[in-house]
């Protein structure tokens, strides 16, 4: 088996094929519910404040627009795929069509570490979270059922994170509809919470503590821009959703560009209100809208604020799990993990096997293993995805055997896609060194799993 096998391109007619069988019940609204499920999280209460205090003064509102501006220029990549290749499995199955099996399989590794990292560190928090919310209310749940496992600390595994997860995999089970319908609820509720502090806050606000706008220079606001460029992440888990919308060439691209819009204009609107109402060298804390409520004798918002933070985490949880589950049936579909996960239940249109799989390996990282280091490895799994999607993009418009011209296209072609590319390498790059070698040995391990498993058992064996 030599370069040229590893390198075999899947057929697109196949994976619309095995894909027919997934209920097509979302609409373009669906969508962005599920982006900004995954984008907004607790990270729109905590960044405006430590990252203007940091880097970028009340400058802030800028580097939230530049960064939403560079990670556009990726969200267009992937809105062209997704509405051309309406197939599940994302990054993945863009890979295994467009440049080959061996670069889906790496695609889809990365994806794997983003999602199952990202999920379990959210559930961890979550934990922490409601730990808290509950003794608010003099519920207080035993020690050793709060915290990962840690004997000498005394914690023996986070319940509330295992529940959680477990929960969310139960009304994913359900089918697409019904879950649908509560996480755009609990989105609508998320949303409604950012604006009342927006709302309440904007009474408070004093123009003086605006200024200096950029204390630290241009440099500062491009440093904020660098750094809250990972609080967008998590449009492209959209894409991962093709196979189950209705009309994916229009709604596919509304709901990819659409949750970014979203998203930016909610990041800054509440940088805005925050650094009106205190100056920006009080933000250095790990909860700085709540302390801006109390410095206006606001205290009851708070409570409210740590609602609207387990809204974030729920419906980022439900996004990822979701997105995972597709992930894993778009590799066993095509056997480079155990076919058993890549089979559709017929009677609720969902991935069964891969979503019980990936369920309980989520459960038990979140509920017994320290995660707090592990969210570089997310970041770095995401870019390299971007990276190759974003060049993709040139490589798709080459190939006479894959749809052109028929969905959303990227514009300023060629030049889009490869400033695109450059800037998700650039971001790479400013990822500490421990991050390239813990996601070196994932790499590795990857690559050992597909020449043992994956290179033998792979679908396009059959074709052969």
């Amino acid at each position: 088996m030599g370069l040229a096998r590893i390198f075999r391109r899947e057929n697109l007619d196949n994976y619309l094929k095995s894909d027919q069988h997934f209920a097509k019940t979302m609409s373009a609204k669906d969508l962005m519910s599920l982006g900004i499920g995954a984008v907004i999280g607790t990270g729109i209460f905590i960044l405006p404040g430590t990252i203007a205090a940091q880097y970028s003064g009340p400058g802030i509102v800028l580097s939230f627009l530049l960064a939403a501006v560079v990670c556009s220029t990726a969200a267009m990549c992937y809105a062209e795929f997704a509405s051309v290749l309406p197939v599940a499995g994302s990054a993945y199955s863009y890979g295994n069509l467009v440049f080959g099996e061996i670069i889906g399989w790496i695609l889809g590794w990365a994806l794997i570490l983003e999602y199952v990292l990202a999920v379990a560190a959210v559930a961890n928090a979550f934990g922490a979270y409601f730990k808290s919310f509950l003794a608010g209310f003099g519920v207080n749940l035993p020690t050793a059922i709060t915290g990962p496992y840690d004997p000498s600390h005394g914690t023996y595994g986070n319940i509330i994170a295992i529940l959680v997860v477990f929960l969310i995999s139960w009304l994913l089970n359900r089918g697409m509809r019904e879950s649908m319908r509560i996480n755009n609820a609990i989105v609508i509720v998320k949303i409604a919470i950012i604006i009342l502090f927006v709302v309440v806050g904007i009474f408070y606000v004093k123009p003086a503590n605006w200024q200096p706008f950029a204390p630290f220079g241009s440099k500062g606001i491009l440093r904020g821009a660098s750094t809250v460029f990972f609080a967008y992440l998590g449009f492209d888990v959209v894409s991962a959703s093709a196979a189950e919308v209705k009309n994916p060439k229009r709604n596919m691209p509304i709901g990819i560009i659409g949750t970014l819009i979203v998203a930016t204009v909610l990041y800054m609107m509440v940088a805005i209100v925050l650094t009106g109402m205190v100056h920006y060298t009080k933000l250095n804390v790990a909860d700085p809208v709540a302390l801006a409520l109390t410095l206006v004798h606001q205290n009851w918002t708070s409570g409210i604020i740590s609602l609207g933070a387990l809204a974030g985490m729920f419906t980022m949880m439900v996004t990822m799990i979701y997105s995972s589950s597709r992930l894993i049936y778009s590799v066993g579909r095509d056997g480079l993990l155990p076919k058993f996960l890549g089979k559709i239940d017929h009677q609720t249109g969902t991935p069964k096997h891969s979503l019980a799989v990936i369920t309980v390996v989520i459960a038990v990282l979140g509920g017994f293993v320290p995660l707090a280091q592990l969210t570089n490895l997310v970041n770095i799994g995401t870019l390299v995805a971007f990276l190759f999607v974003s060049f993709g993009i040139i490589r798709l418009r080459h190939l006479d055997n894959l749809p052109h011209n028929t969905g959303f296209q990227v514009p300023f072609y060629p030049v889009l896609p490869i400033v695109s590319g450059l800037l998700c390498f650039y971001m790479m790059l400013q990822l500490p060194a421990e991050t390239w070698i813990a996601s070196s040995i994932w790499f590795a391990l990857g690559l050992i799993i597909y020449f043992s498993y994956g290179l033998r058992h792979s679908r396009l064996n059959d074709q052969a």
